[in-house]
């Protein structure tokens, strides 16, 4: 049983790394697909414990959030942040500047996914209006978003797996990693400047044309107010006692019964994929548990409370997340993490794991979206010119992450 347990996580993780490159047929979600159900029909999990085995509490979080977030896709409300906020740039470093905050700051709340997909149409229109070379602001972006998108649990789909996993505070989590990307974009805005020096060299006087956009303001009376409920209840959970992934349906269902856009359009946008993918990597990851596997990653693993900690689990998530991507890596870290029970490393997987995706264009969905939203409107974003850039963002933001994680448990504001 062992032996087909290892072939099956081997053939789905083997999967997942190649369904990540150009020109593969299969993607992601159906090798998890497959991997579930192999389990299943292999005796290696019963159906019962493969239920059992899959956490809804991720699920129903990342179905809240989605619904709220595609509510307020359907209104423009993304646009229009991008629209209101970066039509304030009076030249090319303050662009650059409004770009990374807005990005990074509306990642963190927003899902990043659901933020660049939306802000890339408002940034080419910048640029193609002002005469301006669209990459720079694209890999400020597309960086960004993932800096900013690791301040809080619901800015991703890895720091909602730990956020439920850990069981940290969404305050908490908030107040230990925001320094984090703050001094992260402030360094990434330099980084930026530095790479594209004939860009920056004289800030060029731009305007910006925001008309042509398409806003539903009697919509987002309902879900504006909605998604702000949302998050100052993310805030106070502890203090009434009700679970996040709880708040974020309730948030759902509020915007679904009294919004304006209609439910079924909604439910449409939903990514069921994305939840589909979830499922099935909770119920292959348990099934390689289960038959104890991971038993010597467990038990052995060279992970503790201290400096050594921190830069051990950053290595990884540099190397793991550009093979398998950051949700896979954190779904299989989540054994030895739970055995580890440190609040200090959840905080470092959650940094490590979504810094790491800057370094490459396949480390993490918000780079392959911008990309293929960038190529529909015929500018290419190549790799290795990408890579440069991304792996001097990403080792920059690593040193931060562990210099403030560090200082943080020293002075005994982070547990160990």
């Amino acid at each position: 049983m062992n032996t087909v347990a290892i072939v099956i996580f081997i053939l789905t993780y083997t999967g997942i790394i190649f369904t990540r490159l150009p020109g593969v047929n299969i993607d992601r979600p159906s090798a998890a697909f497959f991997g579930a159900v192999a389990m299943i029909l292999f005796g290696v999990l019963s159906m019962d414990e493969a239920v059992r085995s899959i956490d809804f509490n991720t699920i129903f979080l990342l179905l809240g959030m989605m619904i709220l977030i595609s509510v307020l896709e359907l209104d423009g409300f993304f646009t229009l942040i991008a629209r209101t906020t970066i039509a304030f740039s009076r030249n090319t470093s303050q662009l650059l500047t409004l770009v990374v905050f807005a990005t990074g700051i509306a990642s963190a709340f927003l899902v990043n996914d659901a933020v660049v997909l939306l802000f890339t149409p408002v940034i080419l229109r910048i640029c193609r209006s002002g005469g301006l070379d669209p990459i720079p602001y694209l890999f400020a972006e597309i960086m960004a978003s993932n800096i900013g998108s690791a301040m809080t649990i619901t800015g991703n789909p890895q720091n909602i797996l730990i956020g439920i996993n850990s069981g940290i505070a969404y305050g908490r989590f908030l107040l230990h990693l925001m320094p984090v990307s703050l001094l992260g974009m402030i360094v990434l805005i330099v980084i930026i400047k530095l790479f594209f020096r004939e860009d920056f060299r004289e800030s060029r006087a731009i305007s910006f044309n925001g008309d042509g956009f398409e806003y539903d303001y009697r919509s987002m009376k309902v879900s504006v107010p909605v998604f702000l409920l949302v998050i100052i209840m993310f805030f106070l959970s502890p203090m009434l006692d009700i679970p996040i992934p709880v708040i974020a349906l309730l948030g759902a269902s509020l915007v679904l019964l009294f919004g304006r856009i209609r439910p079924s359009r909604v439910i449409k946008q939903v990514d069921w994929v994305l939840l589909v993918f979830f499922a099935g990597l909770f119920i292959v990851v348990d099934g390689v548990e289960r038959a104890g596997l991971l038993d010597p990653l467990i038990e052995h693993a060279p992970l503790s409370a201290d400096l050594a900690g921190l830069g051990m689990l950053h290595g990884l998530g540099l190397f793991l997340s550009q093979i398998v991507s950051n949700v896979p890596y954190t779904i299989v870290m989540l054994p030895v993490m739970k055995t580890a029970s440190s609040e200090l490393l959840w905080l470092a997987l959650a940094s490590s794991a979504t810094l790491a995706g800057n370094a490459t264009i396949i480390g993490a969905m918000a780079n392959l979206i911008v990309i293929e939203s960038a190529r529909e409107e015929g500018v290419a974003i190549r790799f290795l010119p990408f890579f440069k850039v991304g792996m001097a963002v990403t080792l920059a933001s690593f040193i931060i992450s562990i210099a403030v994680l560090y200082v943080e448990y020293v002075l005994g504001i982070l547990a160990g």
